[in-house]
């Protein structure tokens, strides 16, 4: 199973690593749900840990509907943590009435090939996401974050294996959301995990 830690610093990521993170998912503000964290900080990130480092690009806290300008500093993002060696880009759109934006992630997901892709967690708000699943394999996407539309990961577990189910292996399916030492076991099905782990993996 691999565990993937969000880390909100430099010294964070660090410490995770050496507890045995596979992975690291770079923010910055967790307590507004995590945004788009900074260059320096992500670069020295990147630039000290052996383990791969994805990058969250989220420009600002609520909606996930974004203006034009919104969504050109997201790209110009995505372009700027390329180039200093992320492995991966965690991001994704909304429409209005929370359907996902499928032309807009498709052009997320677009500009950050050859790199991973995962949708965060916009995915748990949207209205069927039996449909969207299917949406996001069409479009090339790798992963999705997800608490199975519920506060902690724990409670969505059906809606996760419906998805686990559906997906087939086309696109990973990660829970994320309150999963700890005491109940990861619960998560035995699932090949990648993701989790803040302050209490230690």
């Amino acid at each position: 199973m691999i565990i993937e830690v969000c880390a909100e610093s430099y010294e964070y990521a660090i410490k995770a690593e050496k507890a045995g993170a596979d992975r690291i998912e770079l923010c910055k503000d967790l307590h507004l749900d995590g945004l788009t964290p900074e260059y320096n900080v992500a670069k020295n990130v990147i630039d000290i840990l052996n383990i791969p480092v994805f990058i969250l690009i989220r420009p600002r806290a609520g909606d996930f509907i974004y203006s034009d300008e919104e969504f050109e500093l997201m790209k110009q993002d995505i372009v700027k943590f390329k180039e200093i060696g992320c492995k991966g880009i965690v991001s994704g759109v909304l429409n209005d009435d929370n359907s996902i934006d499928i032309e807009r992630t498709q052009e997320l997901v677009e500009l950050s090939k050859p790199l991973e892709f995962t949708f965060h967690r916009a995915f748990d708000i949207v209205s069927d996401p039996l449909e969207e699943i299917e949406n996001l394999i069409e479009i090339g996407v790798n992963r999705v974050l997800t608490s199975g539309q519920k506060d902690k990961a724990i409670d969505g577990l059906d809606l996760l294996q419906k998805l686990k189910n559906i997906s087939k292996n086309k696109i990973k399916i990660m829970p994320g959301s309150g999963i700890n030492k005491s109940n990861i076991v619960n998560f035995d099905s699932f090949n990648e995990i993701h989790g803040s782990f302050k209490n230690g993996i």
